[in-house]
């Protein structure tokens, strides 16, 4: 049976009677800056390196080691008949690439928790051993907001 999008719960774990509603302006107040997030487009690549899993595997780890970052696990899959998909988990996060060689385009995720941690140091060294022609980078900081940080929370199904 083919799974579609519509027929997955947008948010795994969440009780049905869960409601979101938008934060009030006392609720957006930040309290701790938990990381920051960098979304990086990579364009002209090596049409050879984007589509060589062992390669981006290498480049991975190392951007790992460039950002300060801990790796926990490494999985990735090379596609038929190209494209690549990594995933490198973190103790402080995540690196992500989807890679499409046969349009010398990669897109990159870098997510890191703490402030020792270099995500933009990651997104360099990724650019670099990629040959990228030119790239667009996006950062923004990860903010606990206040509300989330002082209220007690419990996993849905569990008694308080």
């Amino acid at each position: 049976m083919e799974q579609t999008l519509s027929c997955l719960h947008p948010n795994p774990g969440w009780d049905d009677a869960l409601t979101i509603s938008p934060p009030s302006p006392s609720q957006t107040s930040a309290t701790d800056m938990v990381g920051k997030h960098c979304i990086l487009e990579l364009y002209g690549c090596d049409q050879r390196k984007l589509n060589d899993e062992a390669f981006l595997r290498a480049t991975i780890t190392m951007a790992a080691k460039r950002a300060g970052a801990t790796l926990l696990n490494l999985t990735t899959h090379r596609f038929e008949p190209q494209g690549v998909t990594g995933l490198a988990l973190l103790a402080e996060s995540h690196i992500s690439i989807h890679t499409w060689p046969e349009n010398g385009y990669a897109a990159v995720d870098v997510f890191t928790c703490g402030d020792h941690t270099m995500p933009e140091s990651a997104c360099e060294h990724l650019r670099q051993q990629l040959g990228a022609a030119s790239h667009a980078m996006r950062s923004f900081l990860r903010e606990t907001p206040s509300a989330v940080a002082e209220a007690e929370r419990t996993p849905c199904g569990h008694a308080g």
